[in-house]
């Protein structure tokens, strides 16, 4: 069912719900399970058509995406970069991130819901041991859902966490609080970033509706309105420690987990943008009205918009094909993980990072300019593209990416090393 939202009176801008929401029931099928990349884009395309259908409508009423999350997870895509060791599909990091691209297109509340899932499929198996990954791939195959409990608010910097657990016997008992918990609402695991008494960062992955744990919808942004990324509450949450993954591993030596977080974050905006051009050039030929002076009698025939139309284009195409060699690279360094495998996938994601900023900026802003007036009315929601876009592209500023690009271009010096890059 959709948890709805009431709408509020400003601007459509729906109120959110302040007490914790119970989580979804578990898949009482397994989850099909995909069989090769060129299939991963075949179901991602036809998932697409359906989500994209009612994207301006939940956007605009606030309602969250469940039954379209769970045509998701049970389709085969929350599980494509299970190893094929463990019974997963493994698939290209390029084809993930192509994936995530036209699932966003449609609707890039829903494909950033997914992306944390991904993310954390990636960690475990950089450093769980083998007993680990056959239990939580397991479940992963099986269709189920990791959430997202790893930012919080008030800290000095984002990789703060003041989230702490404790041992008890064969669980850990954790304690804390989370904000921007993309996915967590309609999750059936959450993973719970938290530290040791050596400050060592842990996923502890708990049971959605584990006794203390408590997911609030209050998320307000005017974008990304349907990944509920509001405030989880953790009391005294008791974790099993099979369930416990030691996050910090993948950073004490190199390995691609940071740069497959942000490929994918890259590919959601690059699916901003392509739904941004293509309702554009759908309302400019359809809708608007060609300028006075252009003599012509139809928009579409307008030499200056013909000429941003097709700067648009090339832009958007340059994303894409940097994210398609980001992936290229993350896979040579998951295949062989060392310093220079690493930084070249955290360089080459950098880059594709830069350009579908860029792109979903350019795109959501230029439909308006290019469709007219009339492209900003209610009935239309075109407006969703721009706060989706300004909403998203906030993740890991871009200019830092700049930097990290030019530094190892003038100096060679290798990008940091950490869950941001």
């Amino acid at each position: 069912m959709n948890i709805a939202v009431n709408a509020g009176s400003l601007a459509g801008t729906p109120q959110p719900v302040q007490q914790p929401v119970p989580g979804p029931v578990r898949p009482s099928e397994p989850a099909h399970i995909i069989r090769d990349d060129a299939e991963a884009i075949r179901v991602a395309e036809h998932l697409a058509a359906a989500f994209r259908a009612g994207a301006a409508e939940r956007d605009r009423t606030g309602a969250r995406p469940a039954a379209e999350l769970d045509a998701f997870s049970q389709s085969g895509l929350w599980s494509i970069n299970v190893p094929r060791s463990h019974g997963g599909p493994g698939v290209s990091y390029a084809t993930l991130a192509t994936v995530i691209a036209i699932i966003s297109a449609a609707d890039p509340s829903i494909g950033q819901i997914a992306q944390n899932h991904l993310g954390i499929v990636a960690a475990i198996d950089t450093v769980s041991e083998a007993e680990q990954k056959a239990l939580l791939f397991g479940e992963v195959l099986r269709g189920t859902r990791f959430g997202n409990a790893f930012s919080e608010r008030g800290t000095k910097r984002a990789g703060d966490f003041e989230t702490r657990f404790t041992e008890d016997g064969d669980h850990v008992v954790v304690r804390g609080q989370k904000f921007y918990a993309t996915g967590a609402l309609l999750a059936h695991l959450v993973p719970i970033v938290a530290t040791d008494g050596e400050g060592r960062a842990w996923y502890a992955i708990a049971e959605r509706d584990a006794p203390g744990l408590s997911v609030i919808d209050d998320w307000s942004s005017f974008g990304q309105r349907g990944t509920a990324s509001g405030t989880v509450l953790i009391a005294d949450v008791r974790v099993p420690k099979t369930h416990l993954v030691p996050a910090w591993k993948g950073y004490e030596r190199p390995s691609a987990n940071g740069a497959i977080f942000q490929i994918i974050q890259a590919a959601v905006d690059a699916g901003i943008a392509r739904a941004a051009l293509d309702d554009t050039i759908d309302f400019v030929r359809t809708k608007s009205r060609p300028w006075i002076d252009s003599g012509q009698d139809r928009a579409s025939d307008d030499p200056y918009t013909i000429q941003a139309v097709g700067d648009l284009t090339i832009r958007l195409h340059a994303a894409e094909a940097l994210l398609e060699r980001a992936g290229q690279a993350i896979d040579a360094a998951v295949a062989a993980p060392d310093a220079t495998s690493v930084a070249a996938a955290q360089l080459a994601t950098a880059e594709a990072k830069v350009l579908t900023t860029e792109a979903a900026l350019a795109a959501t802003n230029r439909l308006f300019e290019l469709a007219g007036t009339r492209s900003t009315l209610a009935e239309h929601n075109l407006d969703r593209h721009w706060r989706n876009a300004r909403t998203h592209t906030l993740h890991d500023p871009v200019r830092w990416k700049y930097a990290i690009v030019g530094n190892h271009a003038l100096n060679g010096v290798a990008p940091p090393f950490h869950a941001w890059s």
